[in-house]
This record gives structure tokens, C-alpha cells and sequence, in this order.
């Protein structure tokens, strides 16, 4: 990358991080208060505001990218590419203002579901990105026909969702946005997709100056505004990767695997038991590590060595044959299965004391 990306970068961090800064102070305006539960895992009033210094510096970032013509500056970043990604931002302030409201007075899940419903399908009609074909390894390709569209505004809308339920943790859900959208930015910069490049870029580096005040014990949550909105932007670019064929529908599930394979799972075993999935819980296989014992920070060390090593792992994948391909999806897939059950045995067998901090 030149030094004008780098410099852009650097400028986004600065902003983001000064920004959250203010966000922690009781004197700021937009200081909102999250107050535990018992179904919560710290224990003092934290604000959740952070999201807005992340969007607020991504935007900022973006808008000095198009006023340097940066984007224009590479062969890829067409005019195609330049609409994604204004259809992609213009949806990102729009949900992301209904998560702020609904962070400040609470809103309805109905409401919040048809939101990011229309947020969904306003990404797959107006910027035309779809999913109409899925490779596997070996198998050959499944063509999804009809179900092209339906299919493509669902897991814009599960990938959206499920980043606001793995946000339970300090420094999780930061920590899953600086190295997943890093390695996003890196598989897109080879490829030599430089919108999805910069924008991962640029996301990865805003969340990073927010991650700073959210390690833990963390000063700051992202809050809805936040989780939401980098939900959506990780299913927008995975949309937009795979229809420019950048990559298939398995690199970027195996970058942010950690949380698509927690909050899945967790999902499923909720609905098997007829509980009600909106509703705060304690059951993902963090939040239970955690309070077997393991604590917050071992256990964000722990879900950060799997990221890095999903992250990696699809970096491989992109460079080597069929064969080895099926091999890393089922070695994952083993992996996830014997991490199931480690977790089952930690509770089983908890530490002392069982810690929050």
C-alpha cells in the first residue's frame, strides 16, 4: 500500500481514538450509560457510545479518500465498486442511527428485525450484489437460482445480527473487526480489489482506535451503533467480494468463523430448547468460558489466537488446490467440534475464582 493509504489509515486511527476518548467522559453528551444485569458479564455502569467514534472516523475517512481521488488512483475501484460502497455507508448511518436509538429508549426486536431487513435488501437491490452461485471444494458449484436474492439478503441480515450478539465481551467484538477486516484488507489488496481493500482497511483501523479503551476492564462498550453497523459492513464486503469474484463464500466465512461458529451453534441450541432468542443470555461458548472461570482477559487472548489463526487459514486457502481446500473447511469444522467440548469440560471443572475481570 502507498503512503497515502497508510497515511489515511493513520489519520482514521488518531481520530477514532481521540473521539472514543471523549465518548468515556461523563461530560460528554452522548455519554449513555449501560447498567449490568444478571445476564450481563462486567459489573459497573459502562457508557456504549464507542460505536459512534468508529462510524464517525470510518465516514470521515472515506470522505477524504473521495476528495484525494484515492480510490481512482487504481484500476479496480471502478464506478460499479464507488456505488457499492456509497449504497453500503448510506445503509451503515441508517441502521446505525436506528441502533443509537435503540441503545438510548429501546426498541421493539420486530422493529429492529424489519430494519435491518430493509437495510438488507436496499444493499442487494441497490448496489446489485448477490450470491448466485456457491463453490466447494472438490463437489463442484451449486447454483442457488431463485434463491439468489432471498438467500443474499438473509445472511446480510444473520452476519448483522449475529455481530451484535457476539458483542458481550471487552474487547471481543474490537478485537474480531481489527484482524478480521485486516485480513480482509490484505486477500483484497492481493487481488487487487482496492475498494474493498481501503473500506476493510479503513474499518479495521477505525475500530482499533476505539479497541484501545474497550481491552479490558473496558472503559467503553461499542453498543448497538457499533455491533450492528460492523455486522452490516461485514456482510456488505462479503457480498461485494464474492459477486466481483474476488474470493468465494469460504474465505471470508473463514476469517470471521469465530463468531459465525459461536453465534450459530448457540442460536440453534437456543431454538432446540424454545427459548427466546432475543433476549440477553449468557449461553454463547465465550461468555461460558468466561464464566467458568477463565475470565475476560485469558479468554480474549484465547478467541484472538483463534482469529489469527482463522485469518491465516484463509489466506492459505486462497493460494492452494481443491484438495487442500476441503481439508482446511473439514479441519475447521473438526476444530469447532473439539472446542464444544473443551468448553463443556471447563465448566465441568471451573476455576477459582470464578472472575468476571
Amino acid at each position: 500500500m502507498n503512503l497515502g493509504i497508510l497515511g489515511l489509515a493513520a489519520l482514521v486511527f488518531v481520530m477514532s481514538y481521540w473521539m472514543t476518548g471523549r465518548l468515556c467522559s461523563p461530560v460528554s453528551k452522548l455519554y449513555l450509560l449501560d447498567h449490568p444485569s444478571n445476564r450481563s458479564l462486567h459489573s459497573t455502569p459502562t457508557p456504549r457510545t464507542g460505536g459512534i467514534a468508529i462510524i464517525s472516523s470510518l465516514v470521515v475517512g472515506l470522505i477524504v479518500a473521495q476528495l484525494v481521488g484515492l480510490f481512482s488512483m487504481y484500476p479496480r475501484a471502478t464506478q460499479t465498486h464507488t456505488v457499492a460502497t456509497a449504497w453500503a455507508m448510506g445503509l451503515v448511518l441508517f441502521i446505525g442511527a436506528v441502533s443509537f436509538w435503540d441503545d438510548r429508549a429501546g426498541l421493539p426486536p420486530g422493529v429492529r428485525f424489519i430494519v435491518h431487513g430493509v437495510a438488507a435488501a436496499g444493499l442487494v437491490w441497490g448496489a446489485g450484489v448477490t450470491v448466485n452461485t456457491i463453490s466447494v471444494p472438490l463437489l463442484g458449484t451449486l447454483s442457488l437460482g431463485w434463491l439468489a436474492i432471498p438467500g443474499a439478503i438473509l445472511s446480510v441480515m444473520w452476519m448483522t445480527n449475529l455481530y451484535n450478539f457476539m458483542d458481550g465481551m471487552d474487547g471481543l467484538a474490537g478485537g474480531m473487526t481489527v484482524l478480521g477486516f485486516g485480513f480482509l484488507s490484505y486477500v483484497a489488496w492481493t487481488g487487487e480489489h482496492h475498494t474493498i481493500a481501503i473500506l476493510a482497511l479503513l474499518i479495521s483501523v477505525a475500530t482499533g482506535g476505539f479497541l484501545y479503551y474497550n481491552m479490558p476492564p473496558a472503559r467503553i462498550f461499542m453498543g448497538d451503533i457499533g455491533s450492528v453497523a460492523l455486522g452490516f459492513l461485514a456482510g456488505a464486503l462479503t457480498l461485494m467480494g464474492i459477486h466481483d469474484g474476488l474470493f468465494d463464500l469460504w474465505v471470508p466465512l473463514l476469517i470471521f468463523s469465530p463468531f459465525v461458529a459461536d453465534a450459530t451453534v448457540t442460536l440453534i441450541r437456543r431454538l432446540l430448547r424454545g427459548e427466546r432468542v432475543w433476549q440477553a443470555h449468557r449461553d454463547h461458548y465465550y461468555q461460558r468460558l468466561v464464566l467458568a472461570g477463565w475470565g475476560h482477559r485469558r479468554t480474549m487472548v484465547a478467541e484472538y489466537v483463534l482469529m489469527l489463526a482463522c485469518g491465516l487459514s484463509a489466506i492459505v486457502y486462497v493460494h492452494i488446490g481443491e484438495t487442500w481446500r476441503l481439508a482446511i473447511l473439514m479441519g475447521w469444522i473438526a476444530t469447532y467440534a473439539i472446542l464444544a467440548w473443551a468448553i463443556r469440560e471447563a465448566e465441568q471443572h471451573p476455576r477459582e475464582p470464578r472472575a468476571l475481570a
